[in-house]
């Protein structure tokens, strides 16, 4: 594939090594998970919106989280499926659509981190400070909270892409199923020593403020409960807490092996698996751990259900 010559903005994807038959069967199972995503994702904010009761920071907060979801499996699995059905020598991308693939990549990445950060502040100040909680999480804190997360991540992901972009390019293919920062300054032969240091410092920066501040929470709230021996209090702690941080150890663990997998050429497919997976396993399972777990969404969902089948009855 090195070998073909390309024009300067097209860009050449590899695809997963899979064979003609398997090809429609992994089509059809992306393409249903994909629906789910959306339509999961999708109705939970539509639900939160429209149900005054859920219209809480909690709930609200959460809504970033559905809407960040959609976005990384919209960046990422229509263009797989797309490449499913076409052969190698068609999975052709312009070099402008792969830094916008890219940016949007790592944007849902970022912002998964630091989304995660403000739900564990709501959910601190909640079980912490319970008294001073109304005063605290106003319209107006949800509103900056949501944007300093999203602020954060555009920053951090802009100046990221900002800097692969500017190399000359020596190379026409991407070594992935998509585009992302790395499969962008692999394709210069220039000194990348730059990009380096600051992906090594927007990782560190990143993955330390997550998880530093989200153990510091859970540290806390942990003391709160020990001392409080309140048996409500901590059985609505542990739940809405234990949803929060299976989220946050199902992310640290996929966005630790992408990374490992990305030292070893060799593990170039179950990379590309990987990668997929991560852009398709947390936004299927964020909505189900959420929806689920939440005994006031469940209680929605039920009530729509309910109704819609006893509407269904009074017209037949």
């Amino acid at each position: 594939m090195e070998n073909q010559t390309f024009s300067g903005d097209i860009l050449i994807l590899e695809g997963l090594m899979v064979s003609a038959d398997s090809s429609i069967p992994a089509f059809v199972f992306l393409l249903l998970i994909y629906i789910f995503i959306m339509v999961s994702n999708i109705g939970l904010v539509i639900l939160t919106f429209m149900e005054r009761s859920l219209q809480q920071p909690m709930y609200l907060l959460l809504c970033n989280m559905s809407i960040n979801d959609v976005l990384g499996a919209t960046v990422v699995i229509p263009p797989v499926l797309r490449d499913l059905l076409m052969s190698n020598s068609e999975r052709y991308i312009q070099y402008s659509d792969c830094a916008i693939q890219a940016f949007f990549v790592h944007l849902h990445a970022s912002a998964s981190h630091t989304v995660l950060m403000i739900m564990a502040f709501d959910r601190y100040i909640a079980i912490c400070n319970p008294l001073c909680y109304a005063t605290i999480m106003t319209t107006r804190m949800v509103v900056m909270l949501s944007v300093w997360a999203w602020g954060a991540a555009f920053v951090l992901v802009a100046i990221l892409i900002g800097l692969s972009v500017r190399l000359s390019r020596c190379r026409s293919v991407i070594l992935n199923l998509f585009c992302d920062n790395a499969s962008l300054f692999k394709l210069s032969c220039e000194n990348v020593f730059i990009n380096n240091i600051y992906g090594l410092g927007y990782t560190v920066v990143l993955l330390g403020s997550s998880i530093g501040s989200v153990f510091l929470t859970y540290l806390k709230i942990a003391s709160v409960c020990v001392r409080s021996k309140n048996r409500v209090l901590n059985s609505k702690a542990l739940q809405t807490c234990a949803t929060h941080l299976a989220v946050f150890i199902i992310l640290q663990v996929s966005g630790f092996i992408i990374v490992i997998l990305h030292r070893f050429p060799q593990l170039s497919d179950h990379r590309k698996v990987a990668a997929v997976l991560g852009h398709v396993a947390l936004p299927s399972l964020n909505a189900v751990i959420y929806g689920l777990q939440m005994k006031e969404v469940r209680q929605r969902i039920m009530a729509l259900f309910y109704n819609n089948k006893v509407a269904v009855l009074d017209v037949k």
